[in-house]
């Protein structure tokens, strides 16, 4: 794997030509609403053109051009990882002295250079399967973990918010101080408890929406820095 450091702007930039998609005998609307999306939409085509495997790679790229938390020779455990757009990055700018264990419940191809595992997080031994992996202290932990969604909105928001809090749990054991911790949350933010916590525990806790996290998705991400221990 190359490894460069990426930058985001380049994705928003040419959008070229509209890609018409006609509707097919059998296809649902939604789906062709779907492929017509994702064929016009430029960090798809940044994604494909760089060898990315999901256009997600490039939400993580954005925050970290903002908030500098992958840094070089660090440990980090991905969390959520299939089909591992977020492993790629984390590998590209921590560089070769550092070290990715990723994990995700749905089957998925390793990644070359990461420690890629498939099990359920939330299961009672994923912690210290994790922990096992990584062989110490992780200085960073991402999660894009997100749960089916229901269509109901508040059914929604909590149980991305359970993935958040276990995430945030599991950080709170295996960071090492001065960690930080990403996490994928619904609009309408991180719940006042846990962000109560996370402030007592880390330096800065900010939350972001990347440029490539689509305008119409509720998804945003929780950012904290400077964990203390």
């Amino acid at each position: 794997m190359t490894k460069k450091r990426g930058a985001s702007g380049d994705a928003a930039g040419g959008r070229g030509l509209s890609v018409r998609v006609k509707s097919a005998r059998g296809r649902k609307s939604s789906s062709t609403q779907w492929l017509r999306r994702q064929l016009n939409d430029p960090y798809v085509r940044q994604a494909q053109a760089a060898g990315y495997r999901s256009r997600a790679a490039f939400k993580l790229i954005e925050l970290d051009d903002r908030f500098e938390f992958l840094k070089k020779g660090a440990r980090v455990i991905d969390l959520g990882a299939a089909p591992g757009g977020w492993t790629q990055v984390a590998l590209t700018r921590i560089g070769d002295k550092g070290e990715v264990v990723a994990l995700d419940i749905q089957e998925w191809d390793e990644v070359p250079g990461a420690t890629c595992l498939h099990f359920d997080f939330m299961g009672a031994d994923a912690p210290d399967r994790l922990k096992e992996a990584l062989g110490g202290k992780a200085d960073i932990v991402l999660s894009d973990m997100a749960a089916p969604t229901t269509g109901h909105n508040r059914t929604d928001h909590l149980r991305i918010i359970g993935l958040a809090e276990t995430a945030w749990a599991f950080a709170e054991d295996v960071l090492a101080p001065g960690g930080a911790f990403v996490c994928k949350v619904f609009q309408g933010g991180t719940e006042a408890e846990l962000l109560q916590v996370m402030r007592a525990k880390c330096a800065k806790v900010t939350h972001a929406k990347p440029p490539a996290s689509r305008k119409g998705s509720a998804e945003m991400y929780v950012v904290a820095t400077g964990f203390k221990g």
